[in-house]
């Protein structure tokens, strides 16, 4: 099992924006912008955080070293920044070709952080 990813999560100055500034890289040096699901239909990490992100409801995912810019109705962002910042922590829960990206795939309940 790999460790979660820690996210800051920054307002943007549009009330549509969020920034989610991660602790590790998610790409490379090309930015990634994704618009719709069939833009995301890839299987590197920042495609398969995009297409989640749109699935929750984002209306645009850019992806760039460790920040994540998030796109969505300003109304929605009540609802709609926890689960974000959910999916990018454990976007590298599970690794490996039978891992399957997500703890339903693999069947299993998310564990509670532990605080050490």
């Amino acid at each position: 099992m790999g460790q979660p990813i820690t996210v800051t999560v920054r307002a943007g100055s549009r009330a549509d924006v969020r920034f989610f500034d991660t602790n590790r890289s998610l790409t490379g040096m090309a930015i990634e912008v994704y618009k719709d699901a069939e833009s995301a239909a890839g299987e590197r990490p920042p495609d398969v955080l995009a297409r989640r992100l749109l699935a929750l409801g984002a209306t645009k995912v850019t992806v760039y070293s460790n920040v994540v810019t998030v796109e969505a109705p300003a109304e929605a962002w009540s609802e709609l920044e926890p689960k974000a910042v959910h999916t990018i922590q454990h976007l590298f829960e599970f690794y490996g070709d039978d891992a399957g990206w997500s703890f339903e795939a693999r069947g299993v309940e998310p564990q509670a952080s532990k605080v050490q």
